[in-house]
């Protein structure tokens, strides 16, 4: 991010004011939007070093870095919104590695026409969700879309952190025995963001779970290193996650339905839209497989922690030349959870 010399900053006026094409053209309005929002929003000492890169120091141990790209809509949703949301979303796919996450960096597209009190809403968000996660946004870009080009503000980030040598956690690396563990209630995200678009409402609130999990994550590879798999079943939900960690080990899965926990009030919303909460996107949620004699270890760990407070033992990894996720009903059959087909709820992160 470039900044501006302060002898000719004039006060951007957010309240009132709108994004230009004149904000992403590298000149004066530019070097003023990222100065007096995203600098202010972001400070920390990399940031102020104001190149267009971060110069950081080497860790020790593996580095880990994961991008992604964020363009829910709508941007704003009870829980949260895009700005927190692509702060999370990223810290968790790198602490699905056991990492500790140490940086990130953020590209901004944005909508000419876009209301500037709301992308300073969004930048604010932003910053708290990485103050909050102890991992500073160091480095990022801008730039501005014609209007009906874009969709207000779409936002891509990155992150890197650092593996401890010892740990080796892969979706690979599933084995017959093993345990599923999830940290909580299923579908919570996705069903948020579908009330809102289809302004239901269901007697209680439908809120998002978006959070940073790398907390909750080191206390669980603290206790129980042999974790085997980490995973956070965003896209595609529990049952999509399943089978990419299924297909990656060469195994099957075998799930319990009553013991899966799902909100009352995510059930009643996903039975009046036709939808399964099983692949309904979750942002704040993760699957963990274990060893079967370190499960209830695990699962305590995880209970201990606010963040996996709701955990459950939810199944158990099973030898299946097919690879197959089979879940055992309620009513004590079997029915085989497949892939996701299509996308059944766009636009959720």
């Amino acid at each position: 991010m470039s900044t501006v010399r302060k002898d000719y900053v004039r006060p951007i006026d957010f309240k009132h004011g709108r994004v230009d094409l004149s904000h992403g053209g590298g000149g004066r309005a530019m070097a003023q939007l990222v100065e007096q929002l995203f600098h202010r929003a972001f400070d920390n000492e990399w940031l102020a070093q104001r190149n267009d890169q971060a110069l950081l120091p080497q860790p020790a141990g593996r580095i880990v870095m994961s991008t992604d790209c964020h363009v829910v809509s709508p941007l704003f949703f009870p829980g949260g919104d895009i700005g927190c949301l692509s702060v999370h979303g990223t810290l968790n796919d790198v602490a699905m590695s056991g990492a500790v996450p140490l940086y990130l960096a953020a590209g901004f597209i944005l909508e000419e026409g876009y209301p500037l009190a709301d992308l300073q809403r969004i930048v604010l968000s932003m910053a708290a969700a990485a103050r909050q996660a102890g991992v500073p946004i160091v480095t990022g870009d801008t730039k501005v879309v014609e209007q009906g080009k874009g969709d207000g503000v779409f936002i891509t980030t990155t992150g890197v952190g650092v593996v401890a040598p010892e740990l080796d956690i892969s979706g690979a690396n599933a084995r017959p025995g093993d345990r599923i563990l999830v940290s909580g209630t299923m579908g919570d995200h996705g069903m948020a963001i579908m009330s809102l678009r289809e302004n239901l409402s269901f007697g209680t609130d439908l809120v998002s779970d978006t959070a940073a999990l790398h907390g909750l994550v080191a206390a669980m590879v603290a206790a129980v290193p042999e974790v085997r798999a980490l995973r956070d079943p965003t896209r595609g939900g529990l049952a999509s996650t399943l089978n990419e960690i299924a297909t990656q080990s060469g195994v099957g899965m075998l799930l319990e339905e009553a013991a899966i926990p799902v909100l009352p009030q995510v059930e009643a919303a996903c039975e009046f839209l036709g939808l399964d909460p099983l692949y309904v996107a979750n942002e704040g949620k993760l699957i963990a497989i274990v060893p079967a004699d370190r499960a209830e270890t695990l699962l305590a760990t995880m209970q201990a922690h606010p963040l996996g407070a709701r955990a459950a033992i939810v199944g158990e990894v099973v030898e299946d030349a097919h690879h197959f996720v089979q879940m055992r009903t309620r009513f004590g059959g079997r029915r085989i959870v497949d892939w996701l087909a299509g996308d059944q709820l766009p636009r959720i992160c």
